[in-house]
C-alpha cells in the first residue's frame, strides 16, 4: 500500500495516448451506459470520470481502464427502478430514492473494498469457465434485448392506454403508501382514521395516472418484459428513431474495416447525431433532454439512508450483487491485461481500487463501474503501461464534460440503444457456442443454465447456481476417475486388471485369502460412500491390503469413510493393511488415531515388498518370492 501512490513517468508519451485512445472510446460508452438508466446519460458519465482516476490511483492493474460496465450497467438499472417503485416515487432524482440508490453504489463499493482488504480476490479464479462464459452470453442477451424498446421510440410510461391497465393498482400503492407515512407518523390511530380518509380523498386524477404510468413502465422493462410488451411497441413504433440506431450499428461495425484508429463507436456518435440534428426536425426522436453542465455535486447526504433499517436490508441485497459482480467483471479484465502486458496484476489492490472508484462515484451521483476489457486492451496496445494512463482516460472525460456537456442534450435515444446492441453483441461467447460438440456436456449444461438464469431471474443467482453445478459436476468427474482407477481383486482374479510393476508374479502364487485394493486419486466426500460400498462387497477373506502411494489427498468424510471400512472389516476378523501412505493422507489417519488406534504400526508399510514379506511371515502356508520393483513413491513420482 506504501507504494501505490508512486508514479512512474518514465512512459509518460505512451500513459498519454493510451489513456486518451480508452477516454475517447469510453466517452460513447459512458453515456449510452448512463441512458440505460433512470438516472441519464451524465450519470454514466460521472461514473466514467470517478471510477476512472481513482481506480487507476489505487488499483493493482497498471493499464486497467475503469468506468461503468454492461454487467455493472444492467444490476444498476433494476437497483434504480426497484428503489423507485419501491418506495413509490415518481423520479429516480426524487430526493429520499436517489439517497437510497447512491447509498447502494456507495455501500456496494465499500464491500468490494472489503473484499480487497479481506483477501478474497485471490480466489476469483477458481470460478469455472463454463460459469463465466454462461454469464457473460446472458449479459449480452439482456443487454440486446432491453435496448429494442429504444431503438423503437417506445416508452412503456408515454402509453396512455397500457397505464389505464395499472389505474387500480396504483390507486392501491397510493394508499399503501398513506397508510405507512401515517404508521410512521404515529398517527393511524381510530380516532385519525378521518384524517386518513380526508388524505385518500386529495388523491387527483393527475397522481393516480402518473402512478399508473411508472407501474407501466417497472413492469415493461427487462427482458420479461420487452417480451411482454412487444407487440404494443410495434403498434407505436418510431420507424426514424430504428433508422438512425440501424445506421449506428452499420457505422460500428463498417468503419472498422475502413480504419481502428479511430473508434468506430465515436464516429457512429459523432455522425448519427450531427444528422439528426440538421435533417431532422425537432421532436421527431427520442434526444437525451437537457443534462447538467459543469463539476457535478458532491453528495454526502445519502448517509443519512444506513440509519434506516428497512432500507438497509434493500441496500446490502442489490450492494453484494454489485460488488460481488464488480469484482468478478474488474478480475477477469485484469486477467486479460496481464496476458497482453506479460504483467501480474496484484488482485486484492485491484479490488481495494475499484471499491474507492465506486464509493467516488456515488458521491458523484455517477453510476458504479468495473474494469474495461475492451477498453483496457484498447489502452495497452496504444502504448498504455502504467497507472498514470487510466488517470488520463479520466481526465479526458472531465475535459469532455466541461467543454462539452450542453451537446449532449441532442443525442438521439436511438443512436446510444444502438452502440449498447452492439456492445451486447460482443459480449456474447461465440466462441464456447462453436466449440459445444467438443467439449463435455456437463459444462454445456452449466453454461446455459447460467445464461438462462442470468437473462429470466438474477445475475447473482445465475453465477451461484452455477459454482455450485460446476462444483458438483467436477467431484463427479473426480469421483469417476476415482472409482475407475481404484479396483480391488482377489489375488487369483487380479491378472486381467494389470498389476503394479512392484507387484510381479504374486498373483500366480497367492489364492483368495488376500485381497488388493488399489487406490488412485483423492478421497474425498465425492468418493466416500462409493469406497464404503466398494468394502462392503467384498468377499470372505483374511486379509485387505490397501494400497495408498498414489492418494495425494483425503478430506473428512474419506478419513470417515475409510475408518468406517476398516472397524467394518475387522468386525468380520479381517486383517487391514496400508501400503505406501504418505503426506497429508498420513498426517490424516494419525490425527485421528486411525493408526495406530485402528491399523497398527506394523501393519503400515512405505512399499509393496515389505508387506509381501509381511504376508509370507503371516501366512506361513505361502511360499511367497519378492520382487524387487519400484516402490510406491517411485511410482507416485512418476505420474
Amino acid at each position: 500500500m506504501r507504494n501505490i501512490l508512486k508514479f512512474d513517468f518514465s512512459n509518460l508519451r505512451g500513459d498519454f495516448f493510451g489513456g486518451l485512445t480508452a477516454g475517447i472510446v469510453a466517452l460513447p460508452l459512458a453515456l449510452a451506459f448512463g441512458a440505460q438508466t433512470e438516472l441519464g446519460a451524465m450519470a454514466g458519465l460521472y461514473g466514467a470520470i470517478a471510477i476512472g482516476i481513482l481506480a487507476a490511483l489505487f488499483g493493482g492493474t497498471p493499464t486497467q481502464i475503469s468506468g461503468p460496465t454492461a454487467p455493472m450497467t444492467v444490476v444498476s438499472a433494476l437497483v434504480i427502478a426497484d428503489a423507485v417503485q419501491h418506495m413509490g416515487a415518481t423520479s429516480a432524482y426524487d430526493p429520499e430514492v436517489f439517497a437510497v440508490i447512491i447509498a447502494t453504489f456507495f455501500l456496494a463499493g465499500f464491500l468490494e473494498m472489503l473484499l480487497g482488504f479481506f483477501q478474497i480476490g485471490k480466489y476469483i479464479k477458481y470460478i469455472p469457465y463454463p460459469v463465466v462464459s454462461g454469464f457473460m452470453s446472458g449479459i449480452g442477451v439482456i443487454i440486446v434485448i432491453t435496448q429494442l424498446f429504444p431503438m423503437m421510440g417506445y416508452n412503456a410510461a408515454n402509453d396512455a392506454e397500457l397505464a389505464q391497465q395499472f389505474k387500480l393498482q396504483a390507486e392501491e400503492v397510493i394508499l399503501e403508501h398513506i397508510l405507512k407515512e401515517e404508521a410512521e407518523e404515529g398517527i393511524l390511530v381510530l380516532e385519525n382514521l378521518q384524517a386518513t380518509e380526508d388524505r385518500a380523498h386529495e388523491i387527483t386524477e393527475e397522481r393516480i395516472m402518473s402512478e399508473a404510468a411508472t407501474l407501466a413502465k417497472s413492469d415493461a422493462r427487462g427482458v420479461v418484459g420487452t417480451f411482454k410488451y412487444f407487440g404494443r411497441a410495434i403498434q407505436f413504433i418510431n420507424w426514424w428513431n430504428v433508422l438512425l440506431g440501424l445506421i449506428t450499428i452499420f457505422i460500428v461495425y463498417g468503419f472498422k474495416m475502413i480504419t481502428k484508429a479511430v473508434p468506430s463507436s465515436l464516429v457512429a456518435l459523432v455522425v448519427v447525431t450531427l444528422g439528426a440534428y440538421f435533417l431532422l426536425e425537432p421532436g421527431m426522436v427520442d434526444v437525451i433532454g437537457a443534462v447538467e453542465s459543469g463539476l457535478p455535486e458532491i453528495h454526502i447526504g445519502f448517509f443519512s439512508s444506513f440509519l434506516d433499517l428497512g432500507r438497509l436490508t434493500l441496500m446490502f441485497e442489490f450492494a453484494i450483487t454489485l460488488a460481488a459482480l464488480g469484482a468478478i467483471d474488474s478480475l477477469l479484465t485484469s486477467v486479460v491485461a496481464d496476458n497482453i502486458t506479460k504483467t501480474k496484476h496484484d488482485s486484492n489492490q485491484e479490488l481495494i481500487g475499484q471499491g474507492i472508484g465506486n464509493m467516488g462515484a456515488a458521491m458523484l451521483g455517477g453510476l458504479p463501474g468495473a474494469g474495461a476489457t475492451m477498453r483496457t486492451v484498447i489502452n495497452a496496445n496504444s502504448g498504455g503501461k502504467t497507472k498514470i494512463s487510466g488517470v488520463f482516460a479520466g481526465l479526458f472525460l472531465l475535459i469532455v464534460l466541461l467543454g462539452l456537456g450542453g451537446v449532449v442534450a441532442y443525442i438521439p435515444k436511438g443512436v446510444l440503444a444502438g452502440i449498447l446492441i452492439t456492445v451486447g453483441i460482443g459480449i456474447i461467447d461465440y466462441k464456447a457456442f462453436r466449440h459445444l460438440k467438443s467439449v463435455p456436456k456437463s459444462d454445456v449444461f452449466i453454461m446455459f443454465t447460467v445464461l438462462g438464469l442470468t437473462v429470466f431471474v438474477d445475475l447473482l443467482v445465475a453465477v451461484g447456481i452455477g459454482m455450485v453445478l460446476a462444483a458438483m459436476s467436477f467431484m463427479k468427474k473426480i469421483s469417476d476417475v476415482v472409482e475407475h482407477n481404484s479396483y480391488s481383486d482377489e489375488l487369483t482374479e487380479f491378472s486381467p486388471e494389470m498389476p503394479w510393476d512392484d507387484e510381479g508374479d504374486i498373483i500366480e502364487r497367492i489364492g483368495d485369502r488376500v485381497y488388493i485394493k488399489h487406490l488412485i486419486g483423492p478421497l474425498f466426500f465425492g468418493f466416500a460412500s462409493r469406497f464404503q460400498d466398494m468394502v462392503k462387497a467384498l468377499p470372505s477373506i483374511e486379509v485387505v491390503v490397501i494400497r495408498m502411494g498414489r492418494v495425494p489427498y483425503i478430506d473428512q468424510s474419506g478419513q470417515y469413510a475409510l475408518e468406517d471400512a476398516i472397524m467394518e472389516l475387522q468386525t468380520k476378523d479381517i486383517k487391514v493393511v496400508f501400503v505406501g501412505l504418505h503426506g497429508q493422507p498420513l498426517d490424516m489417519v494419525r490425527n485421528i488415531n486411525l493408526v495406530p488406534g485402528l491399523v497398527p504400526e506394523d501393519h503400515t508399510f512405505k512399499n509393496f515388498e515389505d508387506c509381501t514379506v509381511w504376508l509370507q511371515e503371516t501366512m506361513k502356508d505361502l511360499s511367497l518370492d519378492t520382487n524387487k520393483g519400484a516402490t510406491d513413491n517411485d511410482l507416485n513420482a512418476n505420474l
